[in-house]
């Protein structure tokens, strides 16, 4: 048997289906150290030039070595997610422990629109994408979808990278834990 604990006269948080509740699930996964990204595209149905749209994300991760395949979470009627359903090139900029304001710039809810976010931020374009790739970041990658499955309330989209480069040498990654952009170190 089990050692039992008395129950609190506080209101237990209501577990989901799978036994446990959003914000333990947040807690628990807030103790996990993730890098933090750039997820951009470039949108060209959206005005006479296209408009760019850029999202930060910690849910990013290498899938496979050959072919190379990565891998984006993104929440499900999001603009990057309804963009990466008809738009099947994006990039991604690994950012720099230096470059925590655009982290944060393409966070923020309720933000303004994707032009304003991008207007003064140094970015080139991506030779196979057109997206926009984050000028001092630590690295970049040029990616087309290859799949989309939807897991909950986000979609995973699995790509093939067309093209990677190292571009800045200095500094150390911008990292994601409990709650707050960090530096390692």
């Amino acid at each position: 048997m089990f050692p039992t604990t008395p129950s609190s006269p506080a209101e237990p948080a209501v577990p989901h289906a799978g036994g446990v509740s959003e914000d333990e699930f947040r807690t628990a996964l807030s103790r996990f150290t993730a890098g933090v990204v750039l997820v951009t595209a470039h949108d060209p149905e959206e005005g006479p030039r296209g408009e760019d749209v850029g999202m930060t994300a910690t849910a990013f991760m290498s899938v496979s070595l050959d072919p190379p395949l990565v891998m984006v979470s993104v929440r499900n009627g999001s603009r990057m997610d309804e963009l990466l359903e008809r738009q099947p090139h994006w990039a991604v900029s690994v950012l720099s422990e230096s470059q925590r304001h655009i982290a944060g710039r393409f966070a923020m809810k309720g933000r303004i629109s994707d032009r304003l976010l991008f207007e003064d931020m140094s970015v080139v374009r991506g030779e196979h994408t057109d997206a926009p790739l984050a000028v001092g970041s630590l690295a970049t990658l040029e990616c087309r979808t290859e799949q989309r499955v939807t897991a909950g309330d986000h979609t995973l989209v699995v790509a093939r990278v067309l093209a990677a480069a190292a571009p800045a040498a200095e500094g150390g990654p911008l990292t994601y834990f409990r709650g707050r952009y960090r530096a390692l170190g």
